[in-house]
């Protein structure tokens, strides 16, 4: 079998060079006090930059620093409030040479966390936000454009679909051409078909599986988020602490479909699956032959 990421494109942002030809994991730090996963054990700064390490010592390549909970049903935090939780725990990483990504949805976040040091927005919004397009750009940056129809409070109430996979690539691909109009270079943005926001269990399986065909057709690296979400445990039954099982199934199998990045709250648990799946895929080429 061949390997799912051979050939891959190098994602080029703020100076860095990011092989895509083998998967990058994208450890999570929400510094709030109400995140679905972490309920609030990241909030105080030393003991964030404590669990960014530790992550990075188990294989993370990415720290994506979040001061904004988009957990269904949360509300949302001021410009001001987001930006005391996230600015000095980026600042701090990126002193430190990490390559930091910011979570939000503002604009004025945004600049403030680029400005502090981080080189890629995460904006599960898609570019709601008329300025943030233009903030990634004049700052260089790189940005994963994510799908989510409503906002947190009300993405739960927008998942009809005729087909999921047609229609979120079609509004992916709308933003990702916005992104392209206001100046940010095709290379620099990342896809991500928003596993969890507005989708059913069985439609958010769906993208996870379709997840490398959607890179291709794009011509953009995808991201996906599937970290002990709601999906797997309406698909197994299986309550939020124990849902690592899932979270490592759906990863593996988004990689071996051709999904590149993976954005996950357990980075060495999933280095040690990619490493094992690795191995393994020389022996499944010659048993297909």
């Amino acid at each position: 079998m061949r390997h799912p990421l051979d050939g891959a494109r190098p994602l080029k942002i703020h100076g860095h060079t990011i092989p895509m030809d083998r998967p990058v994991i994208m450890g999570i730090l929400n510094i709030t006090p109400d995140s679905f996963y972490d309920q609030g054990r990241h909030f105080d700064p030393m003991v964030a930059l404590t669990a960014a390490r530790n992550m990075l010592a188990q294989g993370a390549r990415i720290i994506d620093v979040g001061g904004e909970s988009t957990r269904p049903g949360s509300s949302a935090v001021t410009v001001a409030e987001e930006m005391s939780r996230v600015v000095p725990v980026v600042q701090a990483l990126s002193e430190e040479e990490v390559l930091v990504s910011v979570d939000t949805m503002k604009s004025e976040v945004a600049a403030a966390a680029l400005e502090a040091g981080a080189v890629l927005v995460n904006d599960v919004s898609g570019g709601r936000d008329p300025e943030m397009f233009r903030v990634v750009e004049d700052f260089g940056a790189g940005i994963v454009i994510g799908h989510m129809r409503g906002m947190p409070e009300t993405m739960q109430n927008s998942i009809d679909f005729s087909d999921v996979i047609v229609e979120v690539e079609r509004e992916l691909v709308r933003a990702a051409d916005r992104a392209v109009d206001q100046g940010i270079p095709r290379e620099r943005i990342i896809l991500d078909p928003g596993i969890g926001f507005g989708k059913t269990a069985q439609q958010c399986a769906l993208l996870m599986g379709a997840s490398g065909a959607m890179s291709r057709r794009t011509g953009c690296p995808v991201l996906v988020g599937p970290s002990n979400k709601s999906f797997i445990g309406t698909l197994t039954g299986a309550p939020l602490e124990l849902r690592l099982p899932g979270t490592l199934a759906s990863s593996l199998l988004a990689f071996l479909s051709g999904a590149q990045i993976f954005r996950v709250h357990d980075p060495g648990a999933l280095t040690q699956a990619f490493a094992v799946a690795e191995a393994v895929l020389p022996s499944l080429a010659l048993c297909s032959e």
